[in-house]
């Protein structure tokens, strides 16, 4: 939920998704700025792998960050999310909008995260969508830092571990990494997800 004054950032995400039918591929590439002292902007485009193994363009999206609290001022910290996305050759939409929220107890966190989901468009059925995401991260050190995932959402919950990492360099420019590895519980099929980030804040 933080948004540091003046921060700019660059972010690589890639997502392995593996089901009993295949696996796909996902990147996100995004770079962002602080807009005010409590409220960031980042623009992504998305590629994905599709079923002929061909890799390109899949969507673009917006999204605006709002910090809501002073970090520490209250019981915990709290933040919103707004999204847009447009899929690249379909005429496809979808608006995302929920609350963030982080709460560390000695050297643990616990993260949150609740959102509300609309898709419409020509190709697609319109439709609502609620999203559910939970970390409770240890603090080991600011490179190594183990957590547990839940993801819960249409028809999915998820659960596996987590590592976040941080390295700081002169002033604000730090480096931030994450890997995980989310396996479905929810239905008997296999499906795991091994998910990567690079976050370079400057």
């Amino acid at each position: 939920p933080y948004v540091l004054p003046f921060e700019r950032e660059f972010e690589w995400r890639v997502v392995s998704h593996r089901t009993d039918s295949g696996n796909k591929l996902a990147q996100r590439m995004g770079i962002g700025s602080a807009i005010t002292d409590t409220i960031a902007l980042e623009a992504y485009v998305v590629g994905e792998r599709d079923d002929h193994g061909d890799f390109g363009l899949a969507a673009y999206e917006l999204e605006l960050r709002w910090q809501l609290i002073e970090q520490g001022k209250l019981w915990a910290d709290w933040g919103t999310l707004f999204e847009i996305e447009k899929q690249h050759t379909q005429d496809i939409f979808e608006a995302t909008s929920g609350f963030v929220l982080e709460k560390e107890f000695g050297k643990t966190s616990l993260t949150l995260n609740a959102f509300l989901v609309y898709e419409w468009g020509q190709d697609i059925k319109n439709e609502w969508e609620t999203e559910f995401r939970a970390q409770y991260r240890y603090r080991y050190r600011a490179a190594f830092q183990p957590s547990i995932e839940l993801y819960m959402g249409e028809d999915f919950v998820g659960i596996g571990p987590g590592f976040i990492g941080l390295q700081r360099f002169n002033g604000q420019k730090q480096l931030k990494w994450e890997a995980g590895f989310i396996t479905e519980v929810s239905q008997s099929e296999k499906n795991h997800s091994v998910r990567f980030a690079l976050e370079f804040e400057f």
